[in-house]
């Protein structure tokens, strides 16, 4: 069914932050748009100048919560979203092959749930590792002269985008959540075993589907068709065996 219902509930989350003025500068830009939930990963010390750089976004500041890892940060959130400036230039590479910022702040608001926008470290970034973690990768598009944002601006443009497609949204489809993608994923993988998939594009072709449905946000109606198939289809192939 489709109808009107809450918007999906965004988290900021910046993994080893290394400047405390560039997490201030993020908790002022997450004011001026209306974002409230700041999590921070191994961080630096939130100093003077953090305070100072957040102006009237301090209580941003005191209610951010700390993790020591990434893997705890992320572990409750429904639907991740890695941001980074070094994409991949072929299709066929599919860690790195991202969405533009505004396809994607176009079509975010048709997921549920908990959202979490992952923004790197000011030196390296993210991980690999974290960025196969996520479900999708969005690029925010930059002169190939100079790719690399600072942290906070990063922040502030990918806000901005968020805010001014919002009230654009107002009717949403049921899409599924955390539990049901891992069931989706899961099923994938099973299936590439069955058919005896070679192990060394395994890992490449889970991702390329992980970022298939990332983009897609596949409804719940769609999850359940595509679950279905899935089953029909690794029965045929045991029975066979």
């Amino acid at each position: 069914m489709e109808g009107e219902r809450k918007i999906p509930e965004f988290y900021i989350i910046l993994v080893e932050p290394k400047y405390g003025g560039n997490i201030g500068a993020v908790a002022r830009i997450m004011a001026n748009f209306d974002f409230k939930n700041l999590f921070l990963v191994n961080p630096c010390k939130l100093d003077d100048e953090c305070y100072a750089r957040a102006m009237h976004a301090q209580k941003i500041l005191e209610d951010a919560k700390f993790f020591s890892s990434f893997e705890k940060a992320v572990k409750n959130i429904d639907y991740l979203v890695a941001t980074s400036s070094i994409d991949s230039k072929s299709d066929k590479r599919h860690l790195r092959n991202p969405v533009m910022l505004e396809v994607f702040s176009k079509n975010i608001y048709d997921a549920q749930g908990k959202i979490g926008l992952v923004f790197g470290r000011e030196d390296y970034g993210l991980y690999n590792q974290e960025i196969a973690t996520c479900d999708i990768m969005v690029k925010i598009p930059t002169d190939e002269s100079y790719q690399s944002l600072n942290l906070s601006h990063a922040v502030g443009v990918f806000l901005y985008s968020l805010y001014i497609n919002k009230e654009s949204k107002k009717k949403i489809k049921r899409t599924i959540g955390k539990i049901e993608k891992e069931k989706l994923y899961s099923f994938f993988s099973e299936l590439l075993d069955e058919i005896n998939y070679p192990l060394h594009k395994k890992e490449n072709t889970e991702v390329m589907f992980k970022r298939i449905m990332g983009r897609a946000i596949p409804s719940k109606w769609e999850y359940h068709t595509l679950m279905g198939v899935f089953s029909k289809t690794l029965d045929k192939i045991r029975k066979k065996k």
